[in-house]
């Protein structure tokens, strides 16, 4: 199952590929930025709490979606890019092992345990 999930995050990857392809924008961009949610992490500075939340609003594929079609309506390529950048990074990052995190700590996420490679 673990390896239908990781082939299925791989072509949302592609799809925010794609995405991006439509956008005004030089393809270095795109490597540039794809590491910019993580600034999430920041929220671990105060506690595993907030810092779930942070990093969860940064990764939340629903979010990622509403901000791209929010640059949709409003013919906004600068609010695309932010919503494909964080759709391109959360697919990303799922295919790495890295999931939605609880508030019991960064290593604890929805996709199981980081570093514990019996998760299936």
């Amino acid at each position: 199952m673990r390896w239908i999930l990781k082939i299925e995050e791989l072509f949302m990857f592609g799809l925010g590929i794609y995405l991006f392809n439509q956008l005004p924008y030089e393809w270095w961009w795109f490597l540039v930025l794809l590491l910019a949610p993580d600034i999430g992490m920041i929220g671990y500075l105060f506690g595993n709490k907030t810092g779930a939340f942070a990093y969860n609003f940064f990764h939340h594929k629903g979010v990622a979606i509403a901000i791209y079609l929010l640059g949709v309506y409003l013919t906004s390529p600068m609010v695309q890019l932010i919503g494909v950048i964080l759709f391109s990074h959360a697919s990303f990052d799922r295919i790495l092992g890295y999931g939605l995190k609880y508030d019991k700590g960064f290593k604890y996420t929805h996709l199981g345990e980081i570093g514990n490679h019996n998760n299936g």
